[in-house]
């Protein structure tokens, strides 16, 4: 034998660096469903289910390729860690190397670096092939700025690969439609949402599903509501459902919320993308032609490029530029628990209800749920930033950490202290009503900020304003959240403080 190629995961990529000049005849495959990979954060039934089920699907698709594929599969070799699994692979087949594409979790990438070194194994980590940006490319970007901006990265990405361009000019003569895709629903609430492509069940994913809720039954979640692409083909059955369908809806409400709206107009490709079912050339190349051919408008399809070209590949350059310090930044020296009911949902409040009772039956929730929602309030809880960026990690089924982690700690939570965000991302109740109807029927008033029926939103951002007031004032993006807060009489402010206090003390009870 000559080598042990090892695809983790996330890396279900069918033209995947690992199989460059890959030898059918002396070279092995192994894949390895490892017990700790589910269990170093709680993860989501949902979550675990799908690597599993895709893996599965991954490896069936290499053997009838031609490759040999040693599988280690829970339930059966039942490996504790990806190590065990490692160490039992080069044991059975005594290879010359190991072939990996480098892991998007550095605690991976040490995994394998320190197991290989144990085994007096070279080790070629590869280039990920998958990402339109190198992590050399994107150092090299960022240079040594402090402050790193998507905005400009996303800019650079659209010249050099002709995306929505005119020449030299960005398509319709603005870089950005952010602006455009802010809208409410309104009292009528959304109409006409189109209904996602559904998967059926083979008998992998049923033997799968069987497996994760008996090996992992005292995990959050449930199954009842799985529908993801497990394979290339219903990756691309999901792309071209979101580009006909949803697309052209997806720009003007991408932000608004709706008492059990799940998906609204939503692309859902992000768990397709993420373990490289998809590659993000072609989910934007078919965005833009979509805009071509008159079927979308360039808002819509600016908005989701912006979110595949831009922001997806600037988190990935940020997380291994900025780890391992991101892994542990606390700018506001946060330090309270995670509150019981982010594992259950059962709490009064009414948005935070909807936001993670979803999360926990789908394993999903949009970007402004994640935001300006479960995020948000762990901002103005005072949570700590590594129990909440956990608890992320663990219950969303497209969480890898490369994304993850730069995504919660830096933009939801501001832990990093606003290295590629201008302002933390606080609101009050006001934000949650207006972007939503999830304030009606509500146990807390949404512009109250103090007594037994004020909003937590709303109670907990004055306080958040009250305490950083100096700071905000001198952030032009902030100022005027400081400046409103001079407005508060004495009486009301000591009283919001009272109230704050009260919530800060037993969050569980909210």
């Amino acid at each position: 034998m000559r080598n042990l190629i090892l695809i983790l995961g996330d890396q279900l990529d069918q033209h995947s660096a690992a199989l460059r000049n890959a030898d059918r005849a002396c070279d092995v495959i192994v894949m390895i469903e490892a017990r700790e990979e589910s269990t170093h954060v709680w993860s989501g039934k949902a979550r675990t289910a799908l690597f599993l089920s895709a893996m599965r699907h991954h490896a069936q698709w290499c053997a009838a390729e031609g490759f040999t594929v040693h599988y280690r599969a829970l339930g059966k070799e039942n490996d504790a860690s990806l190590a065990v699994g490692l160490n039992a692979a080069i044991a059975a087949f005594a290879p010359q190397a190991v072939i990996c594409v480098e892991p998007g979790d550095l605690r991976v990438t040490a995994l394998l670096q320190d197991t290989c070194s144990a085994a007096s194994l070279p080790l070629d980590l590869r280039v990920d092939t998958h990402f339109l940006c190198t992590k050399a490319e994107f150092g090299q970007w960022a240079g040594d700025s402090k402050s790193l901006r998507m905005e400009f990265f996303y800019r650079n990405l659209r010249r050099r690969y002709l995306v929505l361009m005119q020449g030299d000019e960005p398509e319709g003569g603005q870089w950005n439609y952010d602006a455009d895709n802010r809208k409410s629903f309104g009292k009528a609430g959304p109409q006409a949402v189109p209904t996602p492509s559904q998967f059926a069940h083979d008998a992998i994913t049923t033997e799968v599903l069987a497996l994760v809720n008996t090996i992992f039954a005292d995990h959050p979640g449930n199954l009842a509501h799985f529908n993801w692409p497990v394979t290339r083909e219903d990756a691309l059955v999901a792309l071209d459902d979101f580009i006909a369908k949803r697309l052209r809806g997806f720009g003007e409400h991408q932000d608004a919320m709706w008492t059990d709206l799940v998906f609204g107009w939503h692309s859902l490709l992000s768990t397709s993308l993420n373990l490289k079912l998809l590659n993000p050339r072609e989910v934007v190349e078919k965005a833009q032609a979509a805009y071509r051919a008159g079927e979308v408008d360039l808002a819509s399809a600016e908005g989701f490029i912006r979110q595949v070209l831009g922001w997806r590949e600037f988190m990935r350059g940020v997380y291994f530029l900025d780890m391992p310090a991101l892994k542990s930044a606390n700018h506001f020296k946060h330090a309270n628990p995670l509150p019981k009911w982010y594992w259950t949902g059962q709490t009064k409040m009414r948005c935070m209800q909807q936001c993670v009772g979803q999360t926990l039956d789908y394993g999903y929730a949009h970007h402004i749920q994640r935001l300006m929602v479960t995020g948000m309030f762990g901002v103005i809880a005072e949570i700590t930033p590594q129990a909440i960026a956990d608890w992320y990690l663990a219950v969303y089924v497209d969480a890898i950490e490369w994304v993850e982690l730069p995504n919660v700690a830096g933009m939801a939570l501001f832990a990093n202290g606003g290295r590629f965000t201008s302002k933390p991302y606080v609101a009050s109740g006001a934000y949650v009503k207006r972007m939503s109807n999830y304030c009606t029927g509500c146990a807390y008033v949404s512009d109250e900020k103090t007594g037994v029926n004020a909003c937590p939103m709303t109670t907990l951002y004055w306080h958040f304003i009250d305490k950083h007031e100096k700071v905000l004032a001198k952030n032009p993006r902030t100022a005027l959240m400081a400046k409103n807060i001079t407005r508060m009489d004495a009486p009301t402010r000591d009283a919001m403080r009272v109230r704050a206090g009260e919530m800060l003390a037993d969050l569980d009870a909210l």
